[in-house]
């Protein structure tokens, strides 16, 4: 069976989110913050024109806000996530098997499904902009590295129109294009690996793509083989249905503001477990262990650096949000130090093992059917509506420490309270 996958990716996507419930945005420079209004981490293509680069940190260009028109915000991660899985709801219905590869890119497998990606390309890039209101580009090949590849083409090539097939072409032109993509731009190569594939003579995907596959695996290892495979339409990379199992579930934040005094670190370390907690029940996961660390941070102005981290077995492997608070604000007693200002801390789920299956006692039974209906409650009322509607006090209220978001825009799909008005 011959295979054919397609890559759908959502344009700039976090401000392309923004886009959708303000259209005022459009056409202008806009970019969207960090943690903390940190760094850049999505950027229109007019904020790209600028000059403006990923993960530069903000207070570098700032200038341009008064200079340039650029617009910033805070990231407005409820809204993505919901309009992320919104979606991939859409492309679902496209393809007999689909992966959520991350939050605003989609695999699609089509294989033996008879298609004309001609038609096709344009009907999902349409049917997501109808629905949702956001840009795509769809990218086809044989292999996931190809359809990742494609992708890129019909992103950075006007004449494709955000659609675009190797298959559509003569295999002398999809060499001709190829060579005129840089190697760094080959899924799984990236910027770590480039300079040390340039120093082989190796500059572009038509390079990669012709290399001889011994030489790749002598000097670097069987992975890149792979995708120079695929990259000569060998699939090598299955189609994950499923996500991944992950080892270990963590939250961690920096703060809005120093914070100082024990009962704030509770605070935030108990809020950190709380959402942890919720990811791990997710996966249908329980945990072995509970890992807590502290930071300083490395700009510690008045006094040394202060960094540490602690583990906390547990005795029985568990998904109850109580017990993990209590192991964690455990950890924190151990490694919290006086007189520092803290500007991050965070904890780790860790140990991962099936929640259906835990390792208990004669005596817990009972216990274990109580804690699970309390905290399949707990993650109802909170999926229905929002997150935090229902917690643990020891999490606080206020919480003043929590980090900065100057500019976060409403929660316009997630939030009763925040749905935008018509006038």
């Amino acid at each position: 069976m011959v295979r054919r996958i397609a890559l759908v990716d959502a344009n700039n996507f976090y401000v392309s989110c923004e886009r959708v419930f303000d259209p005022g945005l459009e056409g202008q420079p806009v970019v969207v913050l960090s943690n903390n209004d940190g760094c850049v981490v999505s950027r229109s293509n007019e904020a790209k024109a600028l000059g403006i680069r990923m993960g530069v940190p903000f207070f570098e260009v700032r200038a341009l806000t008064r200079g340039r028109g650029l617009i910033w915000l805070s990231s407005n991660y409820a809204l993505y996530g919901d309009m992320s899985a919104r979606m991939m709801a859409l492309l679902g219905e496209f393809a007999p098997q689909r992966e959520i590869y991350s939050i605003d890119e989609c695999f699609l497998d089509f294989s033996g499904v008879a298609f004309d990606s001609a038609v096709l390309g344009p009907a999902i890039r349409r049917r997501i902009l109808h629905c949702l209101g956001l840009p795509t580009c769809v990218g086809f090949g044989a292999s996931k590295t190809l359809a990742k590849l494609a992708n890129h083409v019909a992103k950075t090539r006007d004449e494709y129109q955000g659609s675009f097939d190797w298959d559509a072409l003569p295999p002398a032109q999809q060499d001709t294009v190829m060579a005129g993509i840089d190697i760094g731009e080959v899924w799984g190569v990236g910027r770590r690996l480039a300079p040390q594939l340039n120093a082989m003579g190796l500059s572009s995907a038509l390079d990669l793509k012709r290399a001889p596959p011994k030489l790749i695996r002598r000097r670097h290892n069987v992975i890149l083989e792979r995708t120079l495979a695929e990259l000569n339409g060998v699939p090598c990379i299955t189609l994950e249905e499923t996500a991944v199992r992950k080892h270990q579930v963590t939250a961690s934040r920096s703060f809005g503001r120093p914070v100082t005094t024990p009962l704030e670190l509770r605070e935030a370390v108990s809020s950190y477990v709380v959402r942890a907690a919720e990811r791990m029940r997710a996966q249908q996961a329980s945990c072995s262990r509970v890992g807590v660390f502290v930071d300083t941070g490395k700009f510690q102005g008045d006094g040394e650096r202060y960094s540490c981290a602690v583990e906390v077995p547990l005795t029985v492997a568990s998904d109850d949000t109580r017990r993990l608070i209590a192991a964690a604000l455990h950890g924190l007693a151990q490694i919290y130090r006086p007189g520092y200002r803290y500007k991050k801390a965070g904890v780790s789920l860790e140990g991962l093992q099936p929640a259906a299956a835990p390792q208990g006692d004669l005596f817990s039974g009972y216990e274990r059917q109580r804690s699970a209906k309390l905290m399949a409650t707990l993650d109802a009322i909170n999926r229905t509506w929002g997150m935090n509607t229902a917690t643990f006090a020891g999490a606080g209220i206020a919480q003043s420490w929590r980090m900065q978001s100057a500019r976060r825009t409403p929660r316009y799909t997630t939030r009763w309270e925040e749905l935008p008005v018509v006038c």
